[in-house]
């Protein structure tokens, strides 16, 4: 299952402050349960002159802009030239790169969005991984817990992957564009550099470098 791997999903992990702990583990989802520990050690190491330290274990970087609406729980760290906007809801465990944008209305819970990432409307990202450069549409979502409870597991081909965990949303690799109104139901990854088709439904394991139209039509993009 290399495609699923951290390897093979972000191409410079140097994108993003995860990278130590994202080198430590084959499979995304098995970085999920260490985000909150994380952000604390990577805390302690950033510069006192490039970032502002709050209560409740929250660095913001001096460069990034932050709605006075926005609420912020921590632990989180809002990276370099970020942008977190009117009403946005960082519930904790979250951090999000420089570059990044976290949009008008939009949640975070429990997630790593590398540098560059885009979630600007009205988006739910929880307990999920967004590579470089990745965008989710207007009203796109991550669902993160199944219907019945049960422990997720990812779907590719006739395999089945067990997580063991009862929480994972979207694994997006580097440059993936979600259109809007999509839902992403848990455990789906996504490949680098693919579309999805807006208001899709989404689950398992969808290839690199494709479009997605529907469940039963995947195809490859052309130059």
């Amino acid at each position: 299952m290399k495609e699923l791997t951290i390897k093979a999903l972000y191409q410079d992990l140097n994108q993003t402050m995860a990278k130590e702990t994202l080198e430590s583990k084959e499979y995304p989802w098995e970085v999920l349960p260490l985000i909150h520990d994380m952000i604390l050690e990577i805390g302690k190491t950033l510069s006192e002159e490039e970032y502002d330290h709050l209560e409740g274990d929250i660095w913001i970087a001096k460069s990034a802009k932050v709605a006075k609406t926005a609420c912020i729980n921590g632990p989180a760290i809002i990276g370099k030239n970020a942008e977190v906007r009117h009403c946005a809801f960082i519930r904790g465990n979250a951090l999000v790169g420089e570059g990044a944008v976290v949009g008008n209305s939009t949640e975070l819970k429990n997630v790593i969005l590398f540098n560059k990432v885009q979630v600007p409307h009205y988006n739910y990202v929880g307990d999920s991984i967004l590579g470089y450069g990745s965008h989710m549409g207007a009203g796109s979502i991550t669902s993160n817990v199944k219907s019945d409870k049960t422990l997720v597991t990812i779907k590719v081909g006739d395999s089945i992957i067990e997580t063991g965990i009862k929480k994972v949303g979207a694994m997006l690799g580097d440059h993936v564009e979600v259109g809007c109104g999509s839902v992403l139901n848990p455990g789906t990854v996504i490949g680098a550099d693919t579309n999805i088709y807006p208001l899709s439904m989404t689950r398992g394991y969808i290839p690199k470098n494709s479009v997605y139209k529907n469940q039963g039509e995947i195809v490859e993009k052309t130059k």
